[in-house]
């Protein structure tokens, strides 16, 4: 197997060393009696164990002696640690890390990472500990720490030997994410790759075709599934998955045929599929509906009922059940399935509308507004205006009643309170009885329970794919993040539903029989005397103080029972112990006691594309729910997708349920940015908040992050009322480790966890890749750092804002050594540049370079320093500090203003322009001073030009300029819609046109319309905040129009040859213009036609090159920028809204920005007016009128543009985005064309070349080595750079071509790892030589630094 890092060899090694030293001291008669230890065979054979094997090695039946040899060498590992006081090699715990992932013990396995990555200076060399970091981290759900660990991996070792289960798990959770165009491309990468991974071939191509239909791309996820089901062999779970998918989008989805014949089809394949799997309860309930819509009640009954027989109780199959009784004039049935639905989901908006429907048709109207604040309260509510419109209609009819008048009238339903009360049917408490007394019989580790999916120890070629579907929310619904738990109890209160009675417990404990485990029963009792606890009589009092000191002894002692079974563990100094509880959800244990209960759960309750966390870290499948809208009948409607998000994560993580008492993780979201000393992340109050303690930070790790308490998981939207007419209510009876004060709470009412906090920093890094993270960015990087406390402070959860001071039995210090020892820190070590700052005399000459690699490849290593160690992963930089007070946020722009031509060609113009310090300049007047005919790019003389030139159309919402919205206009949003179609010049100026005159109508209708009232300045203030909240205008911007041919746009072209040397689409000083080939809109002229409300979202230009941007008018255009130092704040912004930086469309709203201590740059480009946006600089722009924009790119010759361009690349890499510069292409040219006078850039093209050098030839070698021939093939004058048609990195000098396209002479390229990941020997690929070696080390070796003279006059 290829090395991935670390040998555990050595530590093995190391492991006998430390031992015969340890036994150094005593006499053969001194060990400690029963002490472990290892034979020699049995250290041989766990170095070669490590987390490359997980989900690959049998730990049961004949892989047993595996797993006793894993548990030794555990103990032995832990015992000698202790022995030696935790003063051993940082590879003990590496190694230590990879035996309890193994083994499934994750807790363990995360803090023994956790105390490598303390020891470990250079940790991220070590790829199968970032890989092993990262499956934890995706077991605990954590994906945005997942996701930056396995990026690291593939970033330091493309050529990982599990890349293809890396993007495999990095699809499924960018898919969960709502990243789909980042989730296609890594499921397309796990499909090329022939190495083996956790899922088939089959199972893929179902997630890229689910991903269409979550993507609403219905006929594409059609074909998708059809061309699946002719697969052979296809395994019958996936079968029958595709064919309900297919019968659900039949059903749901109005523009693939009509009605009678949809509704047909759905059946037909719902029929199918319960043929293929007879026992999903999903299919049931989605053959129900269909039965439903067209009016077959009876057999929309037998469904139904057959749904909750299949599987656990369905919020959603309740409601709908409640539909037919309710159209079957059957009210009081009606009321008893809502009931139960209701209490299932108490967030379930459908059924509290229809609940509230059915009380107003029984002229209950007192029940009905309950019901309905209880639907406005669920954040699944779509129609919450028309719900409030509603109630208060109702509210003014009981007060026009005469008093007395409701009292008296019969009811013809039990009222709210009452009903809430009711025993619910027998078809549900025989369901839920049934699985609580599966839950007792069963423990949770029991082999073969359910079926895999490669993330457990079953080996691949026995596993199968349980595809979990859902019942509600799936394309509408992802829009709504609130995904709901349902549990068996009626209670609201989600704290006491984790720990109380009717929550199994582990069992260890359960088997114990304690007599104060509360039965569902009782917990409904207890709330309900808590509910009215106001109303009680003494004897009721009395039975409520027993009660709840029955509740706080059970939890006490759950709690003990932890932490006895955390003291039998072994204990690192960094043990997170603590993720997990003895005490298991029920859904887990339900989930791991049968095979039908994994194959019907419901989705998981995951972030939304909002970033809304989850209340609880989601399993496999959690009984959870989002409710979208409802059709007239009644019915939720489900969107077409009945697969979630989560649960396409699911099905990768259905080894959690295996593995027994492993609770979720609650992830809150950050109310503040922590990019300064003044706005921390929600858990940097434990950490403590004094400004020398802040202010003393000199670094923080690449890797650093925040996890919150399994334990605290109140929801805003989840009252802690126990009966629904008591909407919200406080408890005061909460455990304190299950509730903190209000002010204390994050958005999503989670509890941030004591250990694993991580203060911020804001010291910038000068050298780093990207600039260190800032606290801002390392909330969500992944991090295995913890404190250096074992023990856990939990009652500091329940102290106020100020008493949070201690952490794990540490109190903080204000000093920085304090700071050091007691928190989880790094200590400052300066990131490993890519462009180091070094001494031109170190660069050895090419033949030295060549020698140290032939030496390398004979020797397998050098000690020759040429070859120069890997860079850390980039990261995005920390927030500047100290941060700038609130009256610098609105800066003022550099402006220059022009009179005339000699101003434009001054050389301190230039100089200005292109100071860092400066992030954007407005040129004022350009086009008047030179004499610009900005008419040859107005809309008129294009049409006349080129008429039927492609328009690229981006379909946006009128919109305020500094604000953004959500489609309905309740709440601000980064996600920037923009839908993408083309069109012509000649189109869309006609749209242009008919905009403006529509314009002109409805100012001339307004005029009219004032003239009938009076403009006093409440009227016009109302009418100013009701404008936004109806439904947005639909507005289409023009965009990338390409102006590249010469012959085509000659006029045009030629005219800007006018402009200053330094704004030039082509000069010798520019970067761009030495790449050798067009970048289309770099080293171009693209144009943009726009009306007024056209949005260019937020963005750094590409690859950070400069850009120049002409208003040709006649409108403005208003711009906001943010200088790039602060571009880590904004990706942070980024992946809180689930938003990919690089690739989204998003717009910043300016409140998070300025309370972030982010300044803004603001100002008006009028017509003539030129900005010019400096290296890296964070723009976006609007629209005011109608007008027509040109814009380019250019690079200046400076070590800034440079060295920032090259990071991009980098960054870009780490992120599996392609870099549109090809820069190793570029630094390339630049050493053939260029004199550099200026030392530091001169040192980093220097770098890079010596690097690309140091690649060529080792490859060279190696290939040569293996006896794979070369093939001479030169490169053709313009010929572009060229990049992996795989993974579009960019692939310089050696490329692997496919035999049969060399042989057609299409040449599809690969890099080396995508093709030996297609074909491991390479025997399919051609190898064709573009240079040759003389002709580089010629080029590296007269590269050398100029005079300032030579370069002037050059």
């Amino acid at each position: 197997m290829k090395s991935c890092g670390v040998s555990l060899a050595t530590a093995a090694t190391a492991f006998s060393d430390e031992e015969k030293k340890m036994a150094a001291g005593k006499t053969s008669g001194e060990d400690e009696e029963g002490s472990p230890s290892l034979t020699a065979e049995e250290r041989e054979a766990i170095g070669e164990l490590d987390s490359r094997l997980f989900g690959f090695v049998r730990l049961h039946e004949d892989g047993a002696r595996t797993k006793i040899l894993l548990g030794k060498a555990v103990r032995c590992y832990e015992s000698l640690i202790l022995k030696a006081e935790g003063k051993v090699e940082s590879d003990f715990f590496c190694q230590l890390g990879h035996f309890n992932l193994l083994l499934e013990d994750y807790p363990k396995a995360l803090s023994a990472y956790q105390k490598y990555y303390n020891l470990q200076s250079d940790y991220w060399k070590n790829a199968a500990f970032l890989y092993g970091l990262g499956l934890v981290y995706f077991y605990y759900n954590a994906f945005q720490w997942a996701i930056k660990a396995f990026q690291e991996v593939l970033y330091v070792d493309p050529g990982f030997c599990r890349a293809k289960e890396i993007h495999l798990r990095l699809g499924l959770m960018f898919k969960v994410n709502t990243d789909y165009e980042s989730s296609l491309k890594h499921f397309h990468l796990a499909l090329v790759d022939c190495n083996p991974c956790s899922l088939s071939t089959a199972e893929i191509k179902f997630h890229i075709a689910h991903l269409y239909e979550t993507q609403r791309k219905y006929h594409s996820a059609k074909d998708a599934y059809e061309q699946l089901l002719q697969t052979e062999n296809l395994p019958i779970q996936v079968k029958a998955t595709i064919l309900q998918q297919l019968g659900w989008m039949h059903h749901n989805v109005d523009h693939l045929g009509e009605k009678a014949a949809k509704e047909s089809c759905a059946i037909q394949y719902l029929q199918k599929s319960l043929e293929a799997d007879p026992n999903s309860g999903q299919s049931w309930y989605f053959l129900g509906r269909c039965y439903s819509s067209i009016g077959k009640v009876q057999d929309a009954f037998i469904s139904y009922r057959q749904s909750i027989d299949k599987s656990e109780a369905s919020a959603d199959t309740w409601c709908s059940i409640g539909v037919l009784y309710q159209q079957q004039n059957q009210p009081m049935d009606a009321l008893q399935a809502y009931i139960c639905a209701v209490q299932l989901d108490h967030g379930h908006a459908a059924a509290w509308m229809d609940l509230g429907t059915l009380y107003e048709s029984c002229n209950q109207p007192q029940d009905a507004i309950k019901c309905y604040l209880n639907a406005t309260r669920s954040k699944s509510c779509n129609n919450t205006s028309v719900l409030a419109a509603r109630i208060k209609y109702l509210q003014a009819q009981l007060c026009n009643l005469p008093q007395g008048s409701l009292q008296n009238k019969t009811k013809l339903l039990p009222s709210i309170e009452e009903a809430w009360s009711l025993p619910i049917p027998a078809e549900l408490t025989s369901r839920q009885g049934a699985m609580n007394t599966a839950q007792q019989a069963c423990k949770p580790h029991h082999a073969n329970t359910e079926p895999e999916l490669g993330l457990s120890q079953t080996p691949v070629s026995q596993q199968s794919l349980p595809l979990h579907m859902i019942t509600s929310s799936q394309v509408d619904g992802l829009s709504s993040p609130a995904k709901r738990k349902r549990t068996s109890s009626p209670t609201k209160n989600s704290s006491d539903n984790w720990n109380s009675g009717h929550n199994v417990p582990h069992p260890s404990v359960q088997q114990q029989g304690y007599s104060w485990c509360f039965t569902p029963q009782k917990l409904q009792h207890l709330e309900q005397l808590r509910a009215n606890r106001d109303n009680l009589n003494s004897a009721q009092k009395l039975m409520l103080q027993q009660l709840e000191t029955q509740f706080v002894i059970m939890q006490q002692h759950q709690m003990k029972q932890t932490g006895v079974a955390q003291q039998n563990t072994f204990t690192l100094p960094h043990n997170h112990t603590n993720l997990t509880s003895s005490t298991e959800e029920p859904w887990r244990k339900q989930l791991s006691n049968s095979t039908q209960g994994l194959h019907k759960c419901q989705s998981s309750c995951l972030a939304g594309p909002n970033s809304e966390q989850p209340l609880f870290s989601p399993g496999p499948s959690q009984y959870l729910q989002a409710v979208g809208s409802y059709t007239q009948n009644g019915h939720p409607t489900v969107p077409s997708n009945a697969v979630t998000q989560a649960a396409a994560v699911s099905h990768l993580s259905s080894h959690i349920a295996t593995s027994g008492g492993q609770q979720g993780l609650a992830f809150t979201k950050e109310s503040k940015h922590p990019g300064n000393t003044s706005l921390l992340p929600e858990t940097n109050r434990l950490a403590g908040e004094t400004p020398n303690g802040r202010a003393s930070v000199k670094g923080l790790s690449n890797h650093v992050h925040q996890v919150t308490t399994a334990g605290a998981v109140s929801s805003p939207d989840h009252g802690d009322s126990a009966s629904p007419n008591l909407l919200i209510s406080d408890n005061p009876q909460l455990p304190t480790l299950l509730i903190r004060k209000a002010s204390d709470i994050v958005d999503t009412g989670t509890c941030d966890k004591v250990n694993n906090i991580h203060p911020p920093t804001h010291t910038k890094t000068e050298n780093s890749v990207a600039s260190s993270p800032s606290s801002a960015i390392s909330t969500a990087t992944p991090s295995p750092k913890s404190t250096e406390q074992a023990t856990h402070n939990v009652t500091s959860l329940n102290c106020s804002h100020n008493e949070l001071n201690t952490i794990n039995g540490g109190e903080l210090k204000d000093s920085q050594s304090s700071i050091k020892t007691d928190l989880p820190l790094v200590s400052y070590k300066p990131s490993c540049q890519i462009i180091p700052s070094m001494s031109v005399s170190i660069y050895p000459s090419s033949a030295e370079v060549l020698k140290a690699c032939r030496n390398l490849g004979k020797n397998g290593l050098s000690n020759s320093t040429i070859l120069l160690d890997k860079c850390p992963p980039p990261k995005p930089p920390s927030s500047p500090y100290p941060p700038l007070p609130k009256d610098k946020l609105n800066p003022p722009t550099p402006s220059i203003y022009l009179e005339n031509k000699r101003d434009a060609f001054f050389p301190p113009l230039h100089q200005f322009c292109i100071n860092p310090n400066n992030p954007v300049t407005v040129i004022r007047g350009l086009a008047g001073a030179l004499k610009l005919d900005l008419g040859l790019f107005s809309t008129k003389t294009l049409v006349e030009a080129n008429n039927e030139h492609v328009v690229e159309v981006r379909t946006q919402l009128l919109q305020p300029s500094d604000e953004n919205w959500d489609p309905t206009g309740t709440k601000k949003i980064w996600r920037c819609e923009s839908n993408r179609s083309h069109t012509t010049i000649a189109k869309y100026a006609q749209y242009q046109a008919s905009s403006f005159q529509e314009s002109l109508r409805e100012e001339n209708e307004k005029k009219t319309h004032h003239k009938d009232y009076s403009d006093n300045e409440s009227t016009s203030s109302d009418s100013s905040r009701r404008k936004w909240k109806v439904p947005f205008k639909t507005i289409k911007f023009g965009t990338n129009i390409d102006l590249s041919d010469d012959k085509k746009w000659k006029l045009q072209l030629h005219e800007l040859t006018k402009l200053p040397a330094f704004v030039r689409v082509v000069s010798a000083g520019n970067l761009l213009s030495h790449v050798g080939h067009t970048i289309v809109g770099m080293n171009s002229v693209q144009l943009y036609m726009k009306v007024p409300g056209s949005r260019t979202p937020g963005h750094q230009e590409n690859n950070n090159f400069c850009s120049v941007n002409i208003n040709i008018g006649p409108g403005d255009c208003e711009w906001f920028v943010v200088p790039e130092d602060y571009w880590g704040v904004l990706n942070y912004f980024c992946e809180k809204n689930n938003l990919n930086f690089l690739m989204s469309s998003w717009w910043p709203n300016l409140e998070d920005l300025y309370e972030a201590n982010v300044p803004v740059y603001r100002f008006i480009q009028r017509p003539g007016d030129l900005v010019w946006i400096n290296a890296g600089t964070v723009h976006w722009v609007q629209a005011v009128g109608w007008c027509n924009n040109i814009a380019w790119n250019v690079g200046p010759l400076t070590a800034c543009q440079y060295k920032l361009a090259v990071e991009r690349y980098e960054w870009n890499k780490l992120q599996s985005v392609k870099s549109v510069v090809p820069m190793v292409h570029l630094s390339w040219n630049m050493a053939r064309n260029i004199k550099v006078s200026d030392p530091k850039l001169f040192e980093m093209i220097k770098y890079c070349l010596l690097k690309i050098l140091k690649q060529c030839q080792t490859l060279r070698e190696a290939l040569i080595a293996s006896g794979k021939e070369i093939i001479w093939h030169g490169r053709t004058k313009d010929e572009p750079a060229h990049y992996c048609s795989i993974c579009e990195v960019e692939v310089f000098d050696l490329l692997f071509v496919t035999s049969e396209s060399n042989s057609q002479k299409t040449y599809i390229i690969h890099c080396q790892d995508c093709a030996r990941k297609t074909s491991g020997n390479l025997e399919k690929f051609v190898v064709l030589e573009q240079y040759k070696m003389d002709d580089l080390m010629q080029v590296y070796d007269q590269f050398t630094l100029a005079s300032s003279l030579s370069s002037s006059s050059s």
